[in-house]
């Protein structure tokens, strides 16, 4: 007995009342929050320490020259100017950053975040930061086919699907100390309560079930998945089931509980076709006046009639050669 037709929903419209409010657990506040880096653009940072660099080796040149001309009061300086000058440009190259679409550049100075660098192509910020490379493409997360216990205390198979994307890169690197792994264990926390506070089949038609209100429960776990990964600076974009289904110690109990439950709804629908159709063939032969039934015919005739419309094999016909009353 499977369902695995994935369930839609997303972490917008999740304001179905109270049935669906977020049950998470109270997340410390950030203490870091994105800032965007100081930074120029690194095509003329790059510009600016190639000259540098040239400059300082022209300086060598020169005063090498002035030095082996006899004039070193000149020449000594001018070169150790120039070495400086050519040693600090090639330091500051090392300041050019590529930033590549759909990727950030968090930015630190001695240990302390200074910012985050969210254009793509050249940059140039200080050399002496250091940074570190984050992806801002969108993602999914497919967790393992988790068996848990319904709200009925079923065994029960499920696993979805999250979409995800980091959205504060300072609270994704700084706050959680691995944040994919975070998201992973939170997503299968969410996943196994949303689980065990509802049925799988509900008894009561009013009630929520994971299979009959797939919408309703797939927005209570985005809420509840929002709440649980907000510290780590991610954005839940959507989330569906992508396995439902009975355990299979007791999934041939409840397909035979299933097929039991469609087998009196479909005989409820054509005991109710029967007799309409057993009231309209009276109310006829009573307008056309084809024969006159006294009660006791029309009890006949409606037992044939139902026997006929509802019986689930064709039927016998049998001749009665006498009168109905013998």
């Amino acid at each position: 007995m499977s369902d695995q037709t994935p369930a839609g929903g997303g972490n917008d419209g999740a304001d179905g009342g109270a049935q669906l409010t977020a049950d998470a657990p109270q997340m410390p506040r950030p203490q870091v929050r994105e800032t965007p880096a100081h930074s120029i653009p690194g095509g003329l940072g790059l510009l600016l320490t190639v000259l540098g660099a040239f400059a300082g080796l022209g300086m060598i040149i020169g005063g090498g020259a002035l030095a082996a001309g006899g004039n070193k009061a000149v020449g000594v300086p001018l070169i150790v100017v120039g070495v400086l000058l050519s040693v600090g440009s090639l330091f500051c190259m090392t300041g050019v950053k590529m930033v590549a679409p759909g990727e950030a550049r968090v930015i630190q100075l001695f240990g302390r975040y200074v910012g985050t660098i969210r254009e793509d192509g050249l940059r140039w910020v200080n050399p002496l930061t250091a940074d570190r490379k984050i992806s801002t493409r969108v993602r999914n997360h497919e967790t393992a086919v988790l068996k848990v216990n319904d709200a009925y205390g079923n065994p029960i198979e499920l696993a979805s699907i999250v979409v995800w994307q980091v959205e504060d890169t300072a609270q994704a690197l700084f706050e959680v100390d691995d944040f994919l792994e975070f998201v992973a264990t939170q997503t299968e926390a969410a996943v196994r309560h949303i689980a065990i506070e509802y049925p799988y089949d509900a008894h009561d038609e009013d009630a929520l079930s994971l299979r009959g209100n797939a919408e309703e429960i797939t927005e209570k776990l985005a809420v509840e998945l929002t709440a649980r990964v907000q510290a780590a600076g991610v954005r839940i974009i959507e989330s569906r089931f992508s396995h439902l289904a009975y355990a299979p110690e007791i999934a041939s109990a409840m397909l035979q509980r299933q097929q039991a439950g469609a087998v009196v709804a479909a005989r409820q629908q054509i005991v109710e076709g029967a007799v309409g159709m057993v009231e309209m063939a009276l109310a006829r032969i009573s307008e056309q006046d084809i024969v006159e039934l006294d009660e006791e015919r029309k009890a006949a005739m409606v037992s044939n009639l139902m026997v006929v419309l509802c019986g689930d094999r064709a039927a016998q016909p049998v001749l009665n050669t006498g009168s109905l009353y013998q």
